[in-house]
């Protein structure tokens, strides 16, 4: 059993229990500990009363579906978001990411990925906590002001709402400004750990990222593409 793991909680919001069971006796035995809910609706309600440091969250729930539950919980907290699908339609990931899931895997998948894709998510939902701590670090550019230690991002004086993949996809580019990434590259390197999910991964993240960050996000000042390579950060 990992030490490390026994204060952090699972919920896991899974209509088939049998899935359900095997996941929390697999998690159990890494450590963690587990809260289960078996359509939308309990989901969500365990969600929101924000004791967990994880969901892991079925796509097709009675009462509720989890794109939903998603959506609801993105509107008042960062929790990471695991998503849990059958299908093999990018539709369903996409429209998660675009909601605010933070990954997804696909059913049937083994159990030392769901792990290892738990471990990641968690470990990366506490770096904003540990490097509020340190002293500010702002790169300014013009209307645009980054605070790459506080995870803050502010655009004409006001403070922007990015979840954490967001926040790094952003700071990878800006520290690195010009410099193309192709989208494998920024797997690799922002989500931190083999990746087993479709590039397509970095698209919606970029185009959620530009949503939020540019006055038109059709013709777009920061975050750039360059045509069959990928994405650059450009200083004006």
């Amino acid at each position: 059993m990992s030490t490390d793991n026994t204060q952090k909680k699972i919920l896991i919001i899974e209509d088939e229990v049998s899935i359900s069971d095997i996941i929390k006796f697999n998690l159990t035995k890494e450590g963690y500990r587990t809260e289960t809910a078996y359509d939308g609706k309990a989901g969500l309600e365990k969600a929101l009363a924000g004791d967990c440091d994880l969901i892991l969250l079925d796509v097709m729930l009675p009462l509720m579906d989890g794109f939903e539950v998603c959506k609801k919980v993105r509107e008042v907290s960062s929790i990471p978001i695991l998503m849990l699908t059958a299908k093999e339609e990018e539709v369903d990931k996409v429209l998660g990411l675009e909601l605010g899931a933070d990954d997804y895997i696909t059913k049937p998948f083994g159990m030392r990925e769901l792990i290892a894709r738990i471990k990641a998510n968690i470990r990366r939902s506490e770096f904003p906590k540990e490097q509020a701590e340190l002293p500010a670090d702002v790169k300014d550019f013009g209307n645009l002001q980054i605070d790459m230690n506080r995870y803050e991002v502010r655009k004409n004086g006001k403070p922007l709402e990015l979840t954490l993949r967001e926040f790094e996809l952003l700071r990878y580019l800006a520290e690195r400004e010009d410099k193309v990434f192709s989208r494998e590259q920024l797997l690799e390197e922002v989500w931190g750990y083999e990746y087993y999910g479709d590039i397509r991964t970095v698209d919606v993240t970029v185009r959620r990222l530009r949503e939020k960050l540019e006055d038109d996000p059709g013709d777009p000042r920061y975050i750039m593409t360059k045509r069959g390579i990928g994405y650059y950060f450009r200083r004006q």
